[in-house]
């Protein structure tokens, strides 16, 4: 059950990424962050994190409650929750720049917890990621790591990708914890 609700979530937040990037001229999956479409002035901005990020924030957090203590799968659903849910609340500035207003460092507070938390209870877990070979968590953990490093500045123009491959990874992962 959890495993489904897990996957509909998923569904849900990648479509809605699609859809709100597809309405956003001059938005790139690779130079712009998943942020910086519901960033201050952009088009559908309160869609964006009231009915896209919001929820599955929310949802995530619920999700997490009713997840095992085993394999760490909680933890890392409550931060990738708690990322989403703040950063819905709490929008970045445009550019979601590494430094900006009150708004964005409470918006990047939200990126550590969702990411930097993330990478360690992933890493607790112990679990390889899913992937079509097995690949141990500490290789894993290395990417990721590199890709918070670059992600943060707006100069980098892949830091779009590397998000979203931080992304598919710690989603990837929590269903592989939820599902084993």
């Amino acid at each position: 059950m959890i495993t489904a609700l897990l996957l509909v979530i998923i569904i849900y937040l990648g479509g809605g990424i699609v859809y709100f990037a597809a309405h956003r001229p001059g938005y790139s999956h690779i130079r712009n962050t998943i942020s910086e479409l519901g960033e201050d002035f952009a088009p559908n901005r309160k869609m964006v994190n009231m009915g896209l990020f919001l929820p599955v924030g929310f949802m995530l957090l619920v999700t997490g409650l009713f997840i095992g203590t085993q394999g760490y799968g909680k933890e890392l659903a409550l931060c990738i929750g708690a990322g989403y849910l703040i950063s819905a609340l709490f929008p970045c500035d445009p550019g979601s720049p590494f430094v900006g207003s009150g708004k964005q460092v409470v918006h990047n507070i939200a990126g550590i917890i969702e990411y930097g938390g993330g990478i360690y209870f992933m890493h607790k877990s112990g679990h390889p990621l899913f992937a079509l070979v097995a690949v141990e968590p500490q290789w894993i953990t290395g990417i990721l790591i590199l890709c918070i490093a670059l992600t943060p500045f707006p100069e980098w123009k892949l830091r779009g990708l590397f998000q979203r491959i931080m992304e598919m990874i710690l989603f990837c992962q929590l269903l592989w914890i939820v599902s084993h």
